[in-house]
């Protein structure tokens, strides 16, 4: 199922977002690993709680970085997240 503007993002079980000092950046840990993640990548799922839509993340981005116009990427991108099992719905 792809992601939409309503749909509420959450880390997945087995997986732990956290913020590595060493690295600056993201990473999502878990029981095999990490997956080292890029700044655009780490900022979505830093919002990803379960609470807020997509949509609301995206305005938020959006309203954080000045610009617009990034609901296409964000949802791109959470559709790789669901395949890689990185986020699930709630």
């Amino acid at each position: 199922m792809s992601a939409t503007l309503e749909h509420r993002p959450r880390i997945a079980r087995g997986f732990r977002l956290q913020w590595e000092e060493a690295q600056q950046a993201f990473v999502l840990l878990y029981p095999e690993g990490m997956v080292q993640l890029n700044a655009s990548a780490g900022q979505i799922l830093s919002r990803c709680d379960g609470v807020r839509s997509v949509g609301e993340v995206v305005g938020e981005l959006e309203r954080d970085f000045e610009t617009e116009g990034l609901a296409n990427d964000v949802l791109a991108f959470l559709d790789l997240a669901v395949q890689q099992r990185w986020v699930d719905w709630t």
